[in-house]
């Protein structure tokens, strides 16, 4: 609970419980009027100042300007029947706080500067000095042509060419890529992958402000700003309601006794006087103020019982009318970790193909290699290895039993004689040879989550019109995943600005202008189209930092089928909101013709607006419940 909450519940607590007390208190006259609007202020001042703020920028027509008049025709209605009876004003105003307090409650915290967060920002790069020491320096201030040193673990500062050592680098900051690229002496590489293993001298080509990790903080910065959001029905509700209200109570304070006076009869101004009151208690909407913000709290509650974390009321409902859902690859429809899917051996059986495999990359540091020893572990065996020698860009050779074997690409196996064949699977292919004779070959590549399948079915099933993946993988490993999982489209080979950039052509093709597209991911890389769809969904498990503060809802288990949860979860919740907002509004129709004629009174509306309030608050408490 943040600071204002907790300041905001204190000041409901302390003025509900000094108006408890009030009205034990034997005193009247002024001393009773004065003691009771010491609570009305502590809970209704920043009331007031919106109200007056709205009235001096010719903007009055608001909630705030609603509550103010209800309440003080309250407070005008006591002191006119002289009954110092000051609680209906209080409650009124105690009422409409709760509901604003339980709508800052389900909103949470602001989100703090996306920015300051995204961990792909380089600290610092490293200049080699004449001595042979490195020196850290800021990014900004690395010039165009400088050579800098990228040591093992580190993140690439800056965009540019590898003049010096060979390395794997992890895209999947940028990217999403699944497998890490092999990079060696003029190759070009960005900044915002992270350095695996060897030490690199990279020669700079942009300006760390040009630079492409620069462009995504930008992205995210941008893309931001122009998110759009569902505008609050109470504020859109009383832009009408207020104005229709308060010109009526004046009509009905003045028109009737100013007619009967023309007439020739008497006025009765006070009678009409304190119908107008009456009708301007009536009017106020304590059942919409707080059964709306509670619905979308109890729906929120009930989101978060599956493990979906909305960060807001605004959410729910832009969710609720999703039609297009589009979604990153690696980390949110796979598990985004490599592991053995296919074992394809020449003349020995598959277990002796992935043993020796495992036992030649036993020491090497590539992520592929951990992904052999995670599928063979058993290394404590009687073999011996020796002489291994890894060839960057092309694989390991080593002596396991006397025999050379060789494990790698298919320039590794022109590279020893041994004639090797392609593979109809998909992924990352490690070839393996014994003394120059092929021997098959091993399959590493991301394995679909188990429920992915599952989850694009139910968003179809749910009413969601188009399934799309966006990815930084190769087309073919995209367009497997996709056949595998039933995707209407997929786009492959994309950078984080492809991705922004294909998202707003997927928004403008939007079927309707109420059709909602959502975007899910888990990555850095998908930090800016996070924050540029209508709605982002990041996974909250296994995702990224970035990816967490730019989404609008988290997934804390990584499920994707959870995202048809949160669509059903979201059109339940405004169905409810629906009806309370129709129900209520009709009886409170019902009540100012009643008041408006007379036939209703104080004690009615009263009864009539708590009842109200008490059933909508009963049917928005479902939305916490969830099958």
């Amino acid at each position: 609970m943040s600071r204002k909450q907790k300041i905001d519940l204190a000041r409901i607590l302390i003025a509900g419980a000094l108006t408890a007390a009030l009205h034990f208190l034997p005193v009247t006259g002024a001393l009773r009027f004065a003691l009771y609007m010491l609570p009305y202020g502590i809970v209704g001042y920043d009331v007031l100042c919106k109200a007056f703020r709205g009235i001096k920028n010719r903007q009055p027509l608001d909630e705030s300007l609603l509550m103010t008049v209800a309440t003080v025709g309250a407070l005008a209605l006591a002191l006119y029947e002289k009954s110092g009876d000051y609680v209906e004003a209080i409650a009124v105003m105690l009422f409409y706080q709760v509901g604003e307090w339980f709508q800052s409650c389900a909103v949470g915290k602001s989100r703090r500067s996306i920015a300051a967060l995204m961990d792909i920002a380089p600290d610092h790069a490293n200049i080699e000095t004449e001595n042979g020491q490195l020196e850290q320096v800021d990014p900004d201030d690395v010039e165009v042509g400088t050579v800098i040193v990228i040591q093992p673990g580190e993140r690439v500062p800056i965009d540019g060419v590898v003049v010096g050592g060979t390395s794997a680098l992890d895209t999947a900051a940028l990217t999403g890529e699944s497998v890490p690229r092999d990079v060696s002496e003029g190759d070009e590489i960005v900044s915002g992958c992270i350095n695996l293993s060897g030490v690199l001298h990279v020669r700079t080509t942009k300006e760390f402000g040009e630079s492409t990790v620069s462009r995504v903080l930008e992205l995210i910065e941008d893309a931001s700003s122009r998110k759009s959001r569902s505008e609050n029905f109470i504020t859109k509700f009383a832009r009408v309601y207020t104005p229709a209200v308060v010109g009526s109570a004046l009509a009905l304070a003045f028109l009737p006794p100013v007619i009967l006076l023309l007439a020739g009869r008497e006025p009765g101004w006070g009678t009409w006087i304190y119908r107008a009151l009456t009708f301007l208690v009536i009017s106020c909407p304590c059942a919409l103020v707080v059964s709306i913000p509670l619905s979308f709290f109890a729906g929120i509650g009930g989101a978060s019982r599956q493990g979906v974390l909305v960060k807001g009321s605004s959410y729910l409902e832009t969710l609720s009318e999703a039609k297009t859902v589009v979604f990153d690859k690696t980390g949110t429809l796979t598990k985004g970790v490599f592991e053995v899917t296919a074992i394809h051996p020449d003349n020995m059986d598959s277990e002796h193909l992935l043993h020796l495999a495992a036992h030649v990359e036993r020491y090497s540091v590539h992520p592929i290699a951990s992904s052999l020893r995670a599928a063979y572990p058993n290394e404590a065996d009687d073999c011996t290895v020796e002489n291994v020698e890894e060839l960057a860009g092309h694989g390991v050779i080593a002596r396991v039993n006397g025999d050379s074997v060789a494990v790698g690409n298919g320039r590794l196996m022109e590279k020893v004689g041994a004639q090797w064949r392609e593979c109809h699977r998909t992924g990352t292919i490690l070839h393996v040879a014994i003394n120059g004779d092929y021997a098959g070959h091993i399959v590493i590549s991301d394995v679909v989550k188990p429920h992915s399948a599952q989850a694009i079915a139910a968003l179809k099933k749910s009413g969601v019109e188009q399934t799309i993946m966006l990815t930084g993988d190769t087309k073919a490993v995209a367009e497997s995943v996709a056949a595998e999982l039933g995707l209407d489209r997929v786009y492959s080979g994309l950078l984080p600005q492809d991705k922004v950039s294909q998202v707003e052509k997927l928004l403008e093709e939007k079927s309707a202008e109420r059709a909602r597209l959502v975007f899910v991911g888990d990555g850095i890389n998908d930090a800016p189209v996070l924050s540029r769809a209508d709605i982002g969904v990041a996974m909250g498990a296994m995702g990224s930092d970035a990816a967490i503060e730019a989404a609008d809802i988290v997934l804390m288990d990584d499920d994707p089928l959870k995202i048809a949860t949160a669509v059903r979860i979201s059109r339940k919740c405004l169905r409810i909101v629906k009806e309370n907002i129709w129900f209520a509004i009709g009886v409170k129709l019902a009540c100012l013709v009643l008041g408006a004629f007379g036939v209703a009174n104080m004690w009615f509306a009263i009864f009539a607006d708590v009842g109200v309030m008490i059933l909508a608050v009963l049917n928005a408490i479902r939305c916490m419940f969830v099958k």
